[in-house]
């Protein structure tokens, strides 16, 4: 099985000291900073499981699930969820610490798809995964699915804007907080 690895192979996790200046007015971290701690472990991971460079093609989820506060330690870990011929998706839990109390948060799970890349920006093949708990076949299987669910958006996105009826959409926009002033 040497073109396979194990999910445990190319786990990583990525520990950062949330300081002031990455803080918004409020003494929140900014959401940006999480995300770009988040490419850069999703990053890690899947280049030790491709053992190539790899990009970030996607980012099918970012949920803010509690604020992360100055001085607090985030944890993010990365672990492989799912592979097709050329790309990975990476599953990212990322939890927040309060030194000082030890009290400990999730605060953000993630998932971003990689795509790895020869020298000359060519993708390539990755190795296939060994699951070897029921979790990480659930994830594998939920990764699948997500993906499957992605093609019918897209295709129902494609549709929608080729049936567009603008009476039809007037009609069901009535119950939203929206005014509609068109300018024939």
């Amino acid at each position: 099985m040497e073109d396979y690895k194990t999910v445990a192979a190319s786990q990583t996790t990525l520990t950062e000291l949330m300081i002031p200046s990455y803080a918004n007015f409020g003494g929140k971290i900014h959401g940006g900073i999480i995300m770009g701690l988040l490419d850069k472990v999703a990053y890690a991971c899947a280049a030790k499981h491709a053992g190539a460079y790899c990009v970030t093609a996607s980012v099918d989820t970012i949920d803010f699930l509690a604020p992360v506060e100055v001085g607090e330690l985030v944890s993010l870990m990365a672990s492989v969820n799912y592979v097709g011929k050329t790309s990975l998706v990476i599953g990212i839990k990322v939890i927040s610490e309060n030194v000082t109390t030890q009290h400990v948060k999730h605060t953000n799970t993630s998932y971003v798809t990689m795509v790895a890349m020869d020298e000359h920006r060519n993708t390539l093949p990755v190795p296939g995964l060994i699951l070897q708990t029921d979790e990480e076949v659930r994830r594998f299987y939920q990764a699948y699915h997500r993906k499957e669910l992605k093609k019918y958006y897209k295709t129902e996105e494609k549709r929608m804007k080729s049936a567009y009826e603008i009476a039809e959409s007037v009609e069901l926009l009535k119950n939203e907080r929206c005014i509609i002033q068109k300018k024939d």
